[in-house]
């Protein structure tokens, strides 16, 4: 039986900036494409967090769409279905986009969604070359603030006595997810690039959750959920999946390739 959370409780009064975020955003420079490079059609997939849908990385996804990459929704309307579940319908998606383009696909979550980003990388690091974290409790995903948990439990109890589509309690210390808590937990593969983005002002997940030690830590100034609309997230975002794509191109290239790059 999992321990309940070691960590804080977040300052949840921090998430009433989203508005003056989003507006920040629109007067960034990097909003326009300044400083990053064209992607030539990068897959990228998205995967929004927990009570949220795919439109909640609208935003980011045209960014994304607008430097050059292929993007790909997860086909979720509310990220509220038991992990395993969700996670073995992504892979088949990311399967899916990988074949199409012929390369290897960079996966972005943000909250609920990277842990579910993590646990694909583990599985499938012949799909994935890289994923990035925003906001994403690696160490405890109950590491949120007690509001949070709140909803949390509620959907676990409606999942619990047979609304379909929602996961249940037993998805956290039962049966039906031991794979999915075993693959979070395992060593992170080598071959694959992973950065994990995080706030000290986050006001929903405990900062220090998202430490994971495999990871590459990127400190930056936004709540939770402006995490999807903060300029420094996105040049962070734009710089690792450049890496990504280097690191690709470079196995496939000479030697001399990549000491030029």
């Amino acid at each position: 039986m999992r321990l309940p959370s070691p960590f804080s409780q977040p300052p949840i009064w921090r998430e009433g900036r989203l508005g003056l975020e989003v507006a920040s955003l629109l007067r960034d420079p990097v909003f326009r494409g300044e400083g990053v490079r064209d992607a030539g059609g990068q897959p990228a997939f998205l995967i929004p967090g927990f009570l949220a849908g795919d439109d909640s990385l609208g935003v980011m996804t045209r960014w994304l769409r607008r430097t050059g990459h292929h993007t790909h929704k997860a086909g979720m309307r509310s990220n509220v279905s038991c992990s395993e579940e969700a996670v073995n319908r992504l892979e088949e998606r990311v399967e899916l986009l990988a074949e199409r383009r012929e390369q290897k696909v960079a996966i972005i979550g943000q909250s609920r969604g990277g842990n579910f980003a993590r646990v694909l990388a583990v599985r499938r690091p012949d799909l994935v070359s890289g994923i990035v974290a925003l906001g994403s409790p690696q160490l405890d995903p109950l590491a949120v603030h007690p509001l949070v948990r709140a909803p949390v439990l509620a959907v676990g109890a409606l999942g619990t006595l047979g609304v379909p589509g929602l996961f249940r309690h037993s998805c956290r210390n039962g049966h039906c997810c031991e794979c999915f808590w075993r693959d979070m937990e395992a060593d992170f593969p080598s071959g694959v690039g992973y950065v994990s983005i995080y706030s000290r002002s986050d006001g929903i997940v405990d900062w220090h959750a998202c430490l994971d030690p495999a990871a590459e830590h990127v400190e930056i100034q936004a709540s939770h959920c402006g995490m999807a609309v903060s300029g420094q997230a996105y040049r962070t975002v734009g710089e690792a999946l450049a890496r990504f794509r280097r690191r690709e191109a470079g196995l496939q290239q000479p030697e001399r390739y990549r000491r030029a790059a």
